[in-house]
């Protein structure tokens, strides 16, 4: 089993379909992996081509062959029900496998359309094995002693 942390760098979207008829929509992405979910902050008035440039890190506990979901959504504060925006997923595979994955655009779908994109960097990060390693001199938590 492999162990480490997934980071997301969500940097920004473009080219979303509006949501809102009156002003320029709040666009805000919610990312899953597994069953952690993580949310950006609400790009104010920022409609179409919305600016987040945040970082967000996720605990992968096996590499098993998952994908990065992602939700678009539009919040309307308090006068109602946040409107969604679009959705995708990124498959992990490849990060897994390389490591890193620079900062890309990858398309947002609603309702099997495109709707927009969104620029997305990975990077997996693999947490070192902690095995026993008999060159340390460690034993059962005790360092050896060098005098005999």
């Amino acid at each position: 089993m492999t162990e480490g942390t997934l980071e997301v760098l969500l940097v920004s979207a473009k080219g979303l379909e509006d949501t809102d008829l009156l002003c320029k929509m709040d666009p805000y992405v919610i990312l899953t992996y597994k069953t952690q979910e993580k949310k950006s902050t609400v790009a104010s008035g920022k409609g179409s081509n919305p600016q987040w440039d945040e970082t967000f890190l996720f605990n992968v506990s096996s590499k098993d062959s998952t994908d990065l979901k992602i939700k678009i959504m539009d919040s309307d504060g308090s006068m109602g029900t946040d409107d969604l925006v679009g959705h995708g997923s990124i498959s992990l595979d490849a990060l897994f496998r390389d490591g890193d994955i620079p900062a890309k655009s990858y398309n947002i779908m609603k309702d099997d359309a495109y709707c927009g994109e969104i620029r997305i960097g990975l990077n997996f990060t693999a947490q070192k094995s902690r095995d026993f390693d008999p060159t340390e001199g460690n034993i059962g938590g005790w360092k050896q002693s060098g005098r005999d």
